[in-house]
């Protein structure tokens, strides 16, 4: 089965990035069914969609700055040992989202989480009028988009049940179909304000068509953003190329920055002027922001919508995550339909199923994660995991669908 998909060694040219990450072992993953023989080997880790690796670099960066904290302390900011001076600590990884999105670095900022910089954005972009103020979206999008969504409609008075359009997919399929999207946008587009989706959904792992999604809504007049945090590090992207108004992601799944991790914003040029009106020294021109002028003047571009001065240990994590990527974008097997990510529902539905493969998969150190009540997530990461990895996952996932056959499908409850 592996030989269909795997390189010989002297051809695999990410093999040599997996010894740069911190894989936890079959023991320490409680996988009470692997021998003891192996217990202290590497578990196989599918999980980078929901929570990516410790890179040995970023561990050494952590501790340096808690190093430089305790023996150089305020003075960090401009005089720090290692040449990443607090001041400018945000600027050491712009050029690389910058590369992985496809952007400008003005067009980035590192700063806040996922969902607060959405509020930001939503807070720029949506503008309702009384002919045109829709969202269009996907129903089954993140909940955290889907509580910004409808808190930011509510709060201009509008009902979320009469301005978001939530597109589901057609009776008995999985997944939205691009030109379902796009004749929607097209029928609907003088009534809708933003177009927001993901770039790969959550759930089923779809790669959404993010050029041709944006280039209907452009031609709309609507504006359209993105949530990228199943696609950042995932899938190639052309933000700035594809005319995207704006995007944000988190970075602790496929840029492996931790738990709870630095995100990312991204507004295009076109929009580098806008007037930033939740404004924090962060984003004020660095060249006077510790004169502490009384009045704002916003750094141009998604930079000046910083806010607070971000957490040095996030951003140096964030760091040697994104020096092991060297500004390669790994490109999943078949980009035009899904990242690396394989979502599996398990039949029937709502009877039980789920847990009962998940539970066998960990007892064996084999780690994905679950969405309720059905679905199985399993990801390949190319920077840590091998075609070992992906061959050992197959293999067990076949024994232990063998074995819950053999046990049968619970009744209902």
């Amino acid at each position: 089965m592996a030989n269909s998909f795997k390189l010989p060694a002297d051809q695999d040219t990410l093999v040599k990035y997996r010894d740069e990450f911190v894989i936890p072992t079959f023991r320490q993953m409680k996988a009470h069914a692997i021998s003891a023989e192996k217990a202290d080997e590497p578990c196989t880790y599918l999980c980078g969609n929901s929570l990516g690796l410790l890179a040995k670099r970023s561990k050494k960066y952590v501790e340096e700055e808690l190093e430089v904290w305790a023996t150089r302390a305020v003075e960090a900011h401009f005089d720090h040992p290692y040449g990443r001076g607090w001041m400018w600590i945000a600027d050491t990884v712009h050029p690389y989202l910058a590369k992985i999105v496809g952007a400008q670095e003005s067009e980035v900022a590192c700063m806040g989480t996922l969902t607060a910089n959405l509020h930001l954005m939503l807070n720029v972009f949506y503008k309702p009028t009384a002919e045109r103020y829709k969202i269009l979206c996907e129903a089954r999008a993140f909940p955290s988009d889907q509580y910004a969504m409808a808190t930011q409609v509510s709060s201009r008075g509008l009902d979320p049940n009469d301005a978001i359009i939530a597109l589901s997919p057609r009776p008995g399929e999985h997944t939205l179909r691009t030109e379902d999207i796009i004749s929607t946008i097209k029928r609907e587009g003088s009534r809708i304000a933003l177009v927001l989706f993901a770039g790969v959904q959550f759930y089923t792992g779809q790669l959404f068509a993010i050029k041709e999604i944006t280039a209907a809504a452009k031609a709309q007049g609507c504006v359209c953003g993105w949530d990228l945090a199943h696609a950042v590090g995932n899938v190639p992207l052309a933000l700035h190329d594809w005319g995207v108004d704006f995007a944000v992601w988190c970075t602790y799944k496929y840029l492996n920055s931790g738990p709870g991790g630095i995100g990312g914003l991204f507004l295009h040029e076109r929009w580098a002027d806008l007037p930033v009106h939740e404004a924090g020294w962060w984003g004020h021109d660095p060249a006077t922001r510790f004169d502490m002028p009384p009045h704002f003047k916003a750094i141009r571009g998604a930079q000046g919508f910083q806010q607070s001065n971000p957490s040095v240990l996030s951003i140096v994590s964030l760091l040697g995550s994104l020096q092991e990527l060297k500004f390669t974008i790994i490109t999943p097997s078949n980009p035009a339909e899904r990242g690396a990510q394989l979502s599996l529902v398990f039949l029937p539905t709502g009877r039980g199923m789920m847990p009962r493969v998940l539970k066998a998969l960990e007892a064996q150190g084999v780690i994905g994660d679950s969405r309720k009540p059905d679905v199985i997530r399993i990801a390949p990461a190319a920077l840590y995991n091998t075609f070992e990895d992906v061959e050992r996952a197959a293999k067990v996932l076949d024994e232990v669908l063998a074995e819950v056959a053999k046990e049968g499908v619970p009744p209902r409850a």
